[in-house]
């Protein structure tokens, strides 16, 4: 049995863009084509995609995933045992992270030094005061949080503004990227990953990548986060997320 190009995406949740990018650069090939040339994907196909969506939700380039794939001395057992270690460092990683620290940025009482017209000028409908209490409790103690309440504790309305205009500048870039179909892994999403990984560091704390690896899971995993960013665009959380994390991997020795 043989399925279409939309079959499969379907079935794995991607699009159909991924897969013709997947066939373009030979990392899925199908196996078939039909009579009028349309692509037509085997079983053995499907698992290799399976792999892939493995791999890729852990972050690797899409060289590297081709690379792990077609090692010869690699067996299926071997990529899901590689990929359980992985999961598993994953999770242990994030257990022991505050991976909420951007709540401190975005959730606390961020607009101190402002007046109630200029916290709505600044922020919209956005209400800083109403997490106050939940930041303190959860992230009072970081170092983060310490760091980011000295280097706005002088912030004017005009900083405030400034801050959140250039934020918005570099989300906005991301959902381009993401509405001309660029992948998440290319190079142009990673460098924008990275320009907001520096925006936080240079503004409010410093970000590792691995801390900006967690702000971008607590992205998908919030659902406050998730609502902001995908009123933007629609998928843009799930896509700044994995631009996030291979940046990252980019820059990990």
């Amino acid at each position: 049995m043989s399925y279409s190009v939309g079959q499969v995406a379907g079935f794995a949740a991607v699009t159909v863009r991924t897969l013709h990018h997947y066939d373009d650069i030979g990392l899925l090939v199908p196996s078939e084509r039909s009579h009028a040339g349309h692509r037509r994907y085997s079983d053995a196909d499907l698992d290799r995609l399976q792999q892939i969506l493995f791999y890729r939700e852990l972050g690797f380039p899409l060289e590297e995933v081709a690379a792990l794939l077609d090692d010869p001395d690699a067996d299926p057992r071997a990529h899901l045992r590689r990929q359980h270690e992985l999961l598993t460092d994953r999770i242990d990683r994030l257990q022991k992270m505050a991976a909420a620290v951007e709540h401190a940025l975005e959730a606390r009482k961020m607009g101190i030094n402002l007046t109630p017209e200029e916290k709505f000028e600044v922020f919209g409908d956005f209400d800083p005061d109403q997490y106050e209490d939940e930041v303190r409790e959860r992230w009072g103690d970081t170092d983060a949080y310490r760091q980011s309440q000295r280097r706005t504790a002088s912030f004017t309305k005009e900083d405030w503004k400034r801050a959140n205009d250039e934020m918005g500048a570099i989300h906005q870039r991301m959902a381009d990227l993401m509405a001309a179909g660029t992948p998440a892994d290319s190079e142009p999403a990673m460098d924008t990953a990275e320009e907001h990984r520096r925006f936080i560091a240079g503004t409010y704390y410093d970000c590792s990548h691995e801390m900006h690896t967690s702000l971008g899971d607590m992205y998908v995993a919030d659902p406050r986060f998730t609502a902001t960013y995908d009123r933007i665009r629609p998928g843009l959380a799930e896509y700044l997320r994995d631009a996030i994390l291979a940046n990252a991997v980019r820059h990990t020795p």
